[in-house]
Order: C-alpha cells, then sequence, then structure tokens
C-alpha cells in the first residue's frame, strides 16, 4: 500500500506519522479523533508479546490536544473536571474524568500542567475541544482555548526506559510517573510524559511540529532497534488486562464514575465548581443501578476483540452488556470487561454471555486481569 492511496478523503486527517507507518508495515488503520490511527502490524498476538518483553512505538496522534492558556487557565480547566487540581505542580500530569452536567462521562483524557496556567488535555476519543469552547463562552473567564500543531508518540514496554536514555541520555531515568519534561532531540521541539495506554513502563513523545513528524519516528526506530523495538499498536489485550477503559466501548456520556468503581477521581469536597457536581453527589447519596465487572468467558479463544456489545443474561434475564472482550494469550483466556446490573456485580457469579458464535459461561472475577496495583507502570 502506498501512503498517498489510502484515505476517505481529506476530512479524515493523517498523523505527521502516517507515512512512516505505512513504510513500517500498518496494515489497517481505523479513525479516532477524525484521524487514522495504525490498528494492524499483522499480528495482534506478536504485539503484545513484543509491548510485554521488549518495545514497540505506537502513532497515537489521534491523542489530539486541548490547549487552554490564559490568566484563568487554572480556574476554567478545574471547572471541566470532577478531580481535584489544587496541588497539581506545574510538570505534572493527572489522569481525569470530564464530566457532563448530568454526571456523565465526555471523556477521560491524561491532563498535563506546562505552566502554571497553560494546559494540555491529551484527548480520548471525543470532541472536547467543541465543549471547551463552548463552556468558555459564558464562562466569565479569560482564557484561549484551541488545538496546537502537537502530535504524541507512545514508546512502551520494559525496555522503553533503556530507549530513552539512548535518544535523551541517562537524565532521563529520573523523569517519575505521570510527570513530564519539556526536552529536544536534535533540533525537534517535544514534551515527554511518563505516561501511556499499555499498563506497562513507558512514555509519551509530544512533537510539536508536525513537519518532523517521519525524522522523529525514523530516529527513535533506529535508537531502540538494538533493544528490540518495533513498530506497534496500541493492544487490546494488554488493555483489558490491565482494565483500562476505551472510550465509547466502556464508558460514554451515559456512564457516571461511580459505576465505574472511579470515586477517586470524584472530589465532591472541593470548593471549586465543576460541571456535573450536583449530578454527581445525587448519584453517589442514591447509589448506582449498575457496576463494571471483569469477565472470565469460556469456550474456544477469541479470535479477536468484539466488535459489538454481547449480551449477558442470567436466568434467561438480560442484567448487562460485555463492553471489551478478548482472549490474552499470557492468561490463556477469554477475558472481558461488563457492564452488569448492580444487584448481580457479585464475585464467583456464572452468567451467560451470547456471543456472536452463541451462548457461553462466563464467571464474574475481579479486575484488572493483571498486575491490579500498576507495580508495573509505575516502576
Amino acid at each position: 500500500m502506498q501512503a498517498d492511496d489510502f484515505g476517505f478523503g481529506t476530512q479524515i486527517r493523517k498523523s505527521p506519522y502516517f507515512d512512516a507507518t505505512v513504510r513500517w508495515g500498518a496494515q489497517g488503520f481505523s479513525v479516532y479523533n477524525h484521524m487514522y490511527i495504525p490498528r494492524d502490524f499483522g499480528d495482534p498476538e506478536m504485539n503484545f508479546w513484543t509491548l510485554v518483553n521488549d518495545a514497540i512505538l505506537c502513532d497515537v496522534a489521534v491523542e489530539r490536544q486541548v490547549e487552554i492558556t490564559g490568566p484563568d487557565a487554572a480556574e476554567f480547566t478545574q471547572m471541566l473536571t470532577c478531580r481535584d487540581l489544587s496541588k497539581m505542580s506545574v510538570g505534572q500530569c493527572k489522569y481525569i474524568l470530564i464530566t457532563n452536567a448530568d454526571g456523565g462521562i465526555l471523556n477521560d483524557p491524561i491532563l498535563l500542567r506546562l505552566a502554571e496556567n497553560h494546559f494540555w488535555i491529551s484527548l480520548a476519543d471525543s470532541d472536547i475541544l467543541l465543549w471547551a469552547q463552548g463552556v468558555a463562552v459564558n464562562s466569565g473567564l479569560d482564557v484561549t482555548i484551541r488545538e496546537p500543531d502537537v502530535s504524541p508518540l507512545q514508546l512502551q514496554g520494559p525496555k522503553s526506559g533503556e530507549i530513552m536514555q539512548a535518544l535523551f541520555g541517562s537524565d532521563i531515568a529520573d523523569l517519575r510517573y505521570y510527570w513530564l519534561r519539556e526536552v529536544e532531540l536534535d533540533g525537534i521541539p517535544l514534551i515527554v510524559s511518563r505516561t501511556g495506554w499499555s499498563s506497562e513502563l513507558g512514555y509519551e513523545i509530544y512533537l510539536r511540529d508536525g513537519s518532523k513528524g517521519d525524522l522523529l519516528w525514523e530516529t527513535i526506530m533506529a535508537a531502540g532497534m538494538p533493544f528490540g523495538l518495533k513498530p506497534g499498536h496500541t493492544s487490546s489485550i494488554r488493555r483489558i488486562e490491565g482494565g483500562m477503559l476505551s472510550y465509547h466501548a466502556d464508558a460514554d456520556m451515559n456512564t457516571n464514575p461511580y459505576e465505574l468503581g472511579l470515586d477517586r477521581l470524584v472530589n465532591l469536597d472541593m470548593e471549586a465548581e465543576f460541571i456535573g457536581k450536583s449530578a454527581l453527589r445525587r448519584i453517589k447519596e442514591q447509589g448506582v443501578s449498575r457496576n463494571q465487572v471483569g469477565l472470565i468467558i469460556d469456550g474456544e479463544p477469541l479470535k479477536g476483540p468484539n466488535t459489538t456489545f454481547w449480551a449477558i443474561n442470567l436466568g434467561g434475564d438480560a442484567i448487562g452488556k460485555v463492553t471489551s472482550a478478548v482472549y490474552s494469550p499470557r492468561l490463556e483466556r477469554n477475558i472481558a470487561l461488563a457492564m452488569v446490573s448492580a444487584e448481580h456485580a457479585n464475585i464467583g457469579m456464572d452468567v451467560e454471555v451470547v456471543t456472536n458464535s452463541g451462548p457461553v459461561r462466563a464467571t464474574i472475577v475481579e479486575r484488572p486481569f493483571y498486575d491490579p496495583k500498576k507495580q508495573i507502570a509505575a516502576a
């Protein structure tokens, strides 16, 4: 496939790394935040094993940034999220939830604080740029909200630290989990953070000049070759093992933080007002009607992730749905994230899952399925 031959028109954007990913073997793409993201380099299981044993480089430029600047940037950013940002330092990153007036989740991004009044919201798949600009109109706050020329890569896996030192020197090893640093690489302006969407040791490398995408990709691949670095894509296997959310699959605007067990990301006691505060207080007081759970699904290994929501039944009654499912070659089991009615969210309960191949037995279990305390990623 030639990079110039691929596409559905100019309304879907190509990342600064698009040509490089095609050159390095990308065979399939999907659309995320109105941009192509590589989803297939030939063998998802090999991609998983390379991630957990060595390292992969992923084009995640689809994680578009919403940049918030201006004298009131900090106050405005707090208005968008239910997580308390009052102690967030310059140079720190936080996983946050953006909620609407009903307490529903609009996005679950990473927030980066580059300066006292300079923030990036590194997005999951939804139009938060438009939401933030709309909220700002009548906020009475002095802010500027735009999408900057910023395109992240993810370097993930146990060898990622060694590769980063080969690129940036030994000092980069001091970068703490969920912190960022402004750096340059051969004149290419970057922000580097100790974050990622893999549950493995990893880094995100934010390119601040889209014209240098090809050069950055090739430079990282060259430095990583001695360490077994391969081009790759975000791993559904490792994501589900780690219990990480995929927006639109495991959460959407009809999902609230308490259903997902993300109470720690909601602070109803802080003085600051945020969108959805009163609704989330009401939800907490009344309790939720459903909960996210893990599932072990019996049967033959799944040939790939589910592409539809699978019904979950108990005694002939529908009690929920499977949101993300995959076969884990490491655990040698079919594993899944699911949403079920709260009264049936009981660990050890057997249920029926209606897969594309027919009904099979499944058991409700704890999630995450692997490294539940995130010791690998935080190492």
